[in-house]
C-alpha cells in the first residue's frame, strides 16, 4: 500500500495466555538509544539480523552491513537504478531485496530473480521458512492479494493463482511499513493485511493451502489497520497498528492470540501506545515482553501487550532483535542500536 511514507516503528513484546507467569521474568526499566548512522537523506524500512550480522537497506537502494561485534559498516547498492526498497530478506550468504511499485523487482544480492509488471503491483514484505522456500506479499493484483514463493533457496519465484488464495475484500491492500506484514513459525505463515478490511491470511504447510481470520483491530479506512504482526510460537501472537494519519488515536490497534491466529482480541483499549508500524516479542520472555516502535517512540510491555511503558519518545520505523537485551533499528534519518536495562 502506498500511504506509509511516514511511518514510524513499533515494536511490542508479548506473553502468551498458557503461560505459568503472566509477566515477563526480567522487565525493562529503560532503552539506551545508540546512533550507527546519521544521515538526513537516510530512510529504512527493511533491516534484518543474521548472527552478528546486520542488513538493511534503504529507499534508495543502498544496502547497510554492519558487524555488531566489530562495529564495522560496509555500504554498497542494489543495483544502478534509483529504487525504493522496504522488504528484504538473509538466506545463508544471500541478501534479498524487494522493491515497491510497478515495476517490482526482487533481487538476490545484486542479480535480479523476480519482476513484475502489473500496473497495481506494489509487495509490502518478505520472509523465509528456511534455506529453500521462502514468500513475498503485496497488495491485491487480480481479485487476491499478491502472493509469490520460491522453493529453490530464491533462485526462481512464482505468483499463487487467486483460485488458490482467499478472495481479497474490497479495499483491502497491506501496510509496506516496517518489513513486518509477514510472521513465520515452522512451516506456518501469518499474512496481515490492512486498509478497508484488515484481515489475516494464514497458510499452515508453507503456502500450499490458504484460509483467512478476521480481526477486530480498527479498520474502514484506507489508512487503517494491522501495520506489523508477530508470533512467539505457533499459539501466542501479537498485531499492531492503527490509523497513521491520527497518530496518537489508541482504539482498537492492538491484538493478540493465544490460538493460532484463529481467534483475536482487543488488548490495552484506548491506552497507549498509539499508532505503531512494528511490534516484536521479546526473546526467550515466554510470549510476556513486546516492544513497539514508530515515528511517535519506542513502547515496552512485559505482560503480553495488557500495559505498555514508554522507553523512548524518539521516533523510527522497524526494529529486530539481536537477543533478548539489545535491538537495532532504522527509521527517518537514522540507524540505531539500543539497549535495553532491566
Amino acid at each position: 500500500m502506498k500511504y506509509p511514507l511516514i511511518f514510524g516503528i513499533t515494536v511490542l513484546f508479548f506473553l502468551g495466555c498458557k503461560q505459568a507467569s503472566n509477566t515477563a521474568s526480567n522487565s525493562f526499566s529503560k532503552v539506551i538509544i545508540k546512533s550507527i548512522i546519521e544521515d538526513s537523506l537516510l530512510n529504512i524500512r527493511a533491516l534484518e539480523i543474521d548472527k552478528h550480522t546486520l542488513k538493511a537497506v534503504s529507499s534508495i537502494g543502498d544496502t547497510y552491513t554492519y558487524d555488531t561485534k566489530s562495529a564495522q559498516i560496509l555500504i554498497d547498492r542494489v543495483s544502478g537504478d534509483t529504487l525504493n526498497f522496504r522488504s528484504s530478506a538473509i538466506l545463508e550468504n544471500a541478501y534479498f531485496t524487494l522493491s515497491i511499485g510497478s515495476p517490482a523487482y526482487l533481487f538476490k544480492d545484486k542479480e535480479l530473480v523476480y519482476e513484475e509488471t502489473h500496473p497495481a503491483a506494489f509487495y509490502d514484505a518478505l520472509h523465509f521458512w528456511n534455506s529453500k522456500e521462502g514468500l513475498a506479499i503485496g497488495d491485491p493484483t487480480d481479485g487476491c492479494m499478491s502472493v509469490v514463493v520460491t522453493r529453490d533457496g530464491g533462485l526462481t519465484w512464482k505468483k499463487i493463482a487467486c483460485e488458490s488464495l482467499p478472495p481479497a475484500v474490497q479495499g483491502e491492500a497491506a501496510f509496506a511499513a516496517s518489513d513486518t506484514n509477514i510472521a513465520i513459525v515452522g512451516d506456518e505463515a501469518w499474512i496481515a493485511t490492512g486498509g478497508l478490511s484488515s484481515r489475516v491470511l494464514y497458510s499452515p504447510d508453507k503456502g500450499y493451502n490458504w484460509e483467512v481470520f478476521e480481526t477486530p483491530i480498527i479498520q474502514g479506512e484506507e489508512t487503517t489497520g494491522i501495520f506489523s504482526i508477530d508470533f512467539y510460537d505457533a499459539l501466542n501472537g501479537f498485531a499492531i497498528g492503527g490509523d497513521y494519519t491520527k497518530p496518537k488515536s489508541q482504539h482498537s490497534n492492538k491484538i493478540r492470540t493465544n490460538d493460532g491466529g484463529k481467534t483475536w482480541e482487543l488488548v490495552a483499549q484506548d491506552q497507549s501506545p498509539g499508532y505503531r508500524s512494528c511490534v516484536q516479542y521479546v526473546p526467550n520472555s515466554n510470549a510476556m515482553g513486546l516492544v513497539a516502535v514508530g515515528f511517535e517512540g519506542v513502547d515496552y510491555s512485559h505482560d503480553g501487550g495488557n500495559t505498555w511503558v514508554s522507553l523512548s519518545d524518539e521516533g523510527f520505523y522497524s526494529i529486530r532483535f539481536l537477543n533478548d537485551s539489545v535491538a537495532y533499528t532504522a527509521g527517518k534519518g537514522k540507524l540505531c542500536k539500543l539497549s535495553f536495562i532491566k
